[in-house]
């Protein structure tokens, strides 16, 4: 068994049968020496696992190796917090997706140019309340002020100016009912 991996449980061993596994086989694995969830870390790939136990198919290895190595989630399993879990990718900064279809954009887009897939404006631009700039994204790139729904930016300016803080405005207008936000839409109509 590899450090730190626990033997089977009964649940773990039901998994295995659920994908395909006979209880022989689940047998074969600890002889093997694949006696926990762990050591399918070391086989590394299906077509080991499936040389390691005689009548055990590519198809069935490859689920149980899914299953093993995370791809199926949930707690219990190989993850010692060393990011093993799956394939870690890492993308430029200035990578955009579409989000409407989450395609990815090409390399020559621009902030309010629409997506190349479903032709929506990929990146919608938003109106900062607070520096009254323009903006993708979800925080002003000014000012750090979260942006709020466009219909909430004159309710937003108008909290602005009766002193209520930047960080507590977006959450202030979430909270608020239909009546509040009539009443404060009459008192910013004043400042137009």
């Amino acid at each position: 068994m590899a450090k730190g991996t626990k033997p089977f449980t009964a649940l773990e061993k039901n998994i295995l049968k659920a994908k395909g596994l006979t209880a022989a086989q689940v047998g074969k694995l600890a002889k093997a020496g694949v006696k926990g969830r762990g050591d399918f870390r070391t086989v590394g790939d299906a077509a080991t696992l499936a040389s390691l136990v005689p009548g055990l198919s590519v198809e069935t290895a490859a689920a149980v190796m899914a299953w093993a190595n995370g791809a199926g989630g949930g707690s219990g399993g190989p993850s010692t917090g060393s990011g093993q879990g799956g394939p870690v990718v890492v993308e430029s900064a200035e990578v955009v997706y579409c989000v409407h279809c989450k395609t990815k954009q090409p390399k020559d887009w621009k902030s309010g140019d629409l997506c190349v897939n479903c032709g929506k404006e990929a990146e919608p631009v938003q109106v900062c309340f607070w520096c009254n700039q323009t903006g993708p994204g979800k925080v002003c790139r000014r000012c750090g002020t979260p942006f709020v729904p466009a219909e909430d930016v004159e309710l937003a300016a108008q909290l602005k100016r009766e002193g209520v803080a930047k960080d507590e405005i977006g959450p202030k207008l979430a909270r608020m009912g239909k009546p509040d936000r009539d009443a404060l839409r009459a008192r910013a109509q004043k400042y137009r």
